[in-house]
């Protein structure tokens, strides 16, 4: 049996490098079909980052604001894992710049 493997070859990461380098301007949708109608569209069908379960410890105050601005309280963990990952978003391209 062949074992597959996840790590990209180096050509893979030149050209992934060179799409993410296009301009929008220079990429042509023209023979995709512009979805109109987004009634029954999912989020997270194809792809679901892998989570794993910690125990953090936080400021009360920052808990305290993540819910109060999340819907019925809800949502609040997926809100500072949304503002963790736009940090770590940012660090890197600071590292890389």
């Amino acid at each position: 049996m062949k074992k597959e493997s996840s790590e990209l070859t180096e050509k893979q990461r030149a050209t992934l490098k060179a799409l993410e380098e296009l301009p929008d301007d220079r990429i042509d949708t023209s023979d995709i079909p512009e979805a109109l109608d987004w009634s029954n569209a999912r989020r997270g069908v194809f792809y679901r980052p892998v989570k794993q379960q910690i125990t953090l410890r936080l400021d009360a105050d920052v808990v305290a604001w993540f819910k109060a601005r999340a819907e019925g309280g809800r949502g609040y963990q997926t809100d500072i894992n949304r503002a963790l990952r736009r940090h770590v978003e940012r660090c890197e391209r600071e590292m890389t710049a």
